[in-house]
C-alpha cells in the first residue's frame, strides 16, 4: 500500500508583499521633499514682508522728526524761538523704536550719529542765520539718508507690489525730500534779502536749484498718489486721501508760483511762499499716517495669503502622505489566495506515479472525507469478482444469462 506524500501548503511570496511598501516609500520621499521646499519658500517670503513692516514702523517715527527739524531750521533762520520741545519728543520716539528694531534694520549706528547731531543743535537761535542754515542743512541731509537706509534694509525699496511700492516711495523718499527742500527754499528766500548785492547772482542760482529740488519730489509724490488712488481697490484709501491730497497738490502749485522771481531785482514773495510751504507741510503731515497705514494693510494681507498657502501646502502634503501610507498598509496586510486550479494541480502532481484512488480532501457535497485505497491485483480479488477470461462474465451472472 502506497502512502501519499503530505501536501505542502503554499505561502504568499515576501517580495509580492514588500512591493507596495517599497513603491509607497519611494513616492513619499519626493512628496515630503516638495512640501518642505514649498514651506521654506513661504517662510522666506513671510520674513521679507515682516521686515518691511518694521520699516513702516521706523518711517512712521521719522515723520515727526522731519517736521520738527524743518520748523526748527526756519525758526533759527528767522531768529524766532526754537520749538525744541517738539523736536525732543520726536527724537525720543525714534530712539524707542530704534532700540526695539534698529538692530534688525541695521540703523542703530546711523541713528546714534544723527541723534548726536540733533542734540548738538543750539537751544537758541544763532546770531548768524547763515551758520544756522548750514548747520541744519547738514542734519537734514543725515535725516534723509536715514530714510533711505530704512527703506533699503527693510526691503521696502524692493517691494513686489505695485501699489505698496509707489506708496513707500512716496512716503519714504519723496515726501521727506519735498518737505526738507520746501523748508530750505523758504529759508533761502529769507536769507537772500539779507545778503549783499554782490552775492545776488549766486543767491538766485541757489534759489533756482532749491526750487527744482522742492518741486520735483512734490510733483512725483502727487503723480504717484494719483495713480495709486485711481487704481486701488480700497475705498477707505480714496476717501481718506482725497481731501489732504487735493490740498497738498494745490499747495505745491502755489509754491511753484510764489517761488518765482516777482521782478527784475530778483525778489520773492516770501509771505505767500511761506504760506504755501506751511500748507504743503500741514497736508503732508495728514497724508503720512494714512499712506503708512495703507502700506501696512497691504503687507498684512500678503502675510494672511501666505498663511493660507501654508495651510494648503501642509494639507495637500498630509493627504498625499496618508494615501501612500494606506496603500503601503493594504499591500502588506493583503495575502494572495490559492486558486482551485492551483490546488488541483498541486494534488495531481503529488499523486503522480502512484495507484491511489480517491483523495484525502473532503467531498464538497456530503462533507464525507475520502480515504486513499490501494487497488488489489486480480489474483487477490474476492470470489465473484474475478474475471473468467476474455469476453466472459463473472459466475454470479450466469443464472441471469440462462433465464434470458
Amino acid at each position: 500500500m502506497t502512502v501519499p506524500a503530505p501536501r505542502v501548503r503554499r505561502r504568499p511570496r515576501t517580495s509580492g508583499r514588500l512591493l507596495p511598501l517599497l513603491i509607497a516609500t519611494v513616492l513619499l520621499l519626493p512628496v515630503a521633499f516638495f512640501v518642505v521646499q514649498a514651506q521654506q519658500l513661504v517662510d522666506t517670503d513671510r520674513k521679507v514682508v515682516e521686515r518691511e513692516r518694521l520699516g513702516v514702523q521706523y518711517l512712521r517715527a521719522l515723520g515727526p522728526v522731519t517736521e520738527a527739524l524743518v520748523d526748527a531750521q526756519s525758526a533759527a533762520v528767522t531768529r524766532q524761538p526754537l520749538p525744541r520741545d517738539a523736536l525732543n519728543r520726536a527724537v525720543e520716539q525714534v530712539t524707542a523704536v530704534d532700540v526695539r528694531i534698529g538692530g534688525e534694520l541695521s540703523t542703530s549706528e546711523r541713528w546714534a550719529g544723527l541723534r548726536a547731531k540733533l542734540e548738538a543743535l543750539p537751544d537758541r537761535s544763532l546770531a548768524d542765520p547763515e551758520a544756522a542754515f548750514a548747520a541744519y542743512g547738514e542734519v537734514t541731509d543725515l535725516l534723509l539718508a536715514l530714510h533711505g537706509k530704512v527703506r533699503e534694509t527693510s526691503g521696502l525699496i524692493r517691494d513686489s507690489g505695485a501699489a505698496s511700492y509707489f506708496l513707500q516711495d512716496g512716503v519714504g523718499e519723496e515726501m521727506p525730500e519735498a518737505m526738507v527742500a520746501a523748508g530750505r527754499l523758504t529759508d533761502l528766500a529769507v536769507l537772500i534779502e539779507q545778503r549783499p548785492a554782490a552775492d545776488r547772482v549766486r543767491s538766485l542760482s541757489e534759489l533756482g536749484t532749491l526750487r527744482f529740488a522742492a518741486l520735483q519730489p512734490a510733483n512725483d509724490l502727487v503723480n504717484n498718489l494719483r495713480a495709486v488712488v485711481d487704481s486701488t481697490e480700497s475705498a477707505d484709501l480714496g476717501a481718506s486721501v482725497l481731501t489732504p491730497f487735493d490740498a497738498y497738490q494745490r499747495a505745491v502749485e502755489a509754491m511753484a508760483i510764489h517761488s518765482q522771481l516777482t521782478d527784475r531785482t530778483g525778489t520773492v514773495d516770501i509771505t505767500r511762499l511761506s504760506a504755501a510751504r506751511a500748507e504743503a507741510q500741514r497736508t503732508a503731515k495728514q497724508l503720512q499716517p494714512v499712506l503708512l497705514d495703507e502700506i501696512d494693510r497691504l503687507l498684512v494681507e500678503r502675510i494672511d495669503q501666505m498663511d493660507r498657502n501654508t495651510r494648503w501646502i501642509l494639507g495637500a502634503g498630509g493627504l498625499a502622505g496618508l494615501l501612500l501610507i494606506v496603500l503601503a498598509a493594504s499591500g502588506w496586510v493583503s495575502r494572495p489566495r490559492d486558486t482551485a486550479t492551483g490546488r488541483e494541480s498541486s494534488d495531481s502532481s503529488s499523486g503522480t506515479g502512484s495507484d491511489l484512488v480517491g483523495s484525502d480532501r473532503a467531498d464538497g457535497a456530503t462533507g464525507r472525507r475520502w480515504e486513499p485505497v490501494a487497488v488489489r491485483p486480480a489474483s487477490e480479488q474476492p470470489p465473484g469478482l474475478q474475471p473468467v477470461g476474455p469476453g466472459r462474465e463473472p459466475e454470479r451472472w450466469r443464472p441471469f444469462d440462462a433465464a434470458r
